[in-house]
């Protein structure tokens, strides 16, 4: 399916914006629901040629996925666990795994299922999605007073 999407232009600053749908990912060609499914399937042990296989994707790109979510790992786990006691503020924490990438899975899965019972119905990795902005698997950005010299 090809996705061109749509511009919109701020009345605040005058610029022009893209407007990113609830099932898209900043610069990601294919779904969440695709990409979640290959984090799922690695968060419970699954190679990256055997998710591509499954996700009918090529290698490379779900290799691609992988790695820059493991780079944001640490950064998702916990912006969902805040998410996840803010939507539900009994909730328990979360055990960890063994495993930054598993951990930041599953608390994003937890922080979903808290949205859902307190926002209503949302597919997950939507929830997800929306949650991070799109930024889920965005490279990082700039920090403040930008890169130190000589990078």
């Amino acid at each position: 399916m090809r996705h061109r999407p749509r511009r919109a232009r701020c009345s605040g600053c005058a610029g022009t914006h893209v407007l990113l749908p609830a099932w898209g990912l900043v610069r990601r060609a294919d779904s969440v629901a695709v990409i979640g499914a290959a984090l799922l399937a690695k968060a419970t042990g699954a190679g990256h040629r055997v998710i591509a296989a499954a996700v009918d994707r090529p290698a490379s790109t779900v290799r691609g996925w992988l790695r820059r979510f493991l780079v944001r790992a640490e950064a998702v786990r916990v912006l969902f666990t805040g998410l996840l006691h803010a939507l539900d503020p009994r909730a328990g924490s979360v055990p960890p795994s063994g495993s930054g990438f598993a951990d930041a899975v599953e608390v994003l899965g937890r922080a979903g299922a808290a949205g859902v019972l307190r926002l209503g119905p949302c597919p997950v990795w939507e929830f997800a999605s929306m949650a991070s902005g799109g930024r889920l698997l965005a490279p990082p950005s700039i920090p403040p007073g930008g890169w130190p010299a000589g990078n």
